[in-house]
């Protein structure tokens, strides 16, 4: 129970730390390429951190056949 709690905490927080950002960087006065650009910089580091993670977690192929 204490699990799920906390996940959804998590998840809540996490969701409103979104939308500030993205309510933050649609009211900045610049130009429409950039602030798109800037939009997903946030997205880009959260994909190489997971897919570095990813990599560095696995067992090489020829130690799990063993």
């Amino acid at each position: 129970m204490l699990t799920r709690k906390r996940k959804k905490i998590t998840w809540t927080i996490l969701a409103v730390l979104g939308f500030m950002y993205f309510y933050t960087m649609s009211n900045m006065a610049i130009n429409p390429f950039w602030r798109s650009e800037i939009t997903l910089i946030p997205l880009q580091l959260l994909a190489l951190i997971y897919v570095t993670y990813l990599r560095w977690t696995r067992q090489p192929l020829l130690l799990r056949r063993r």
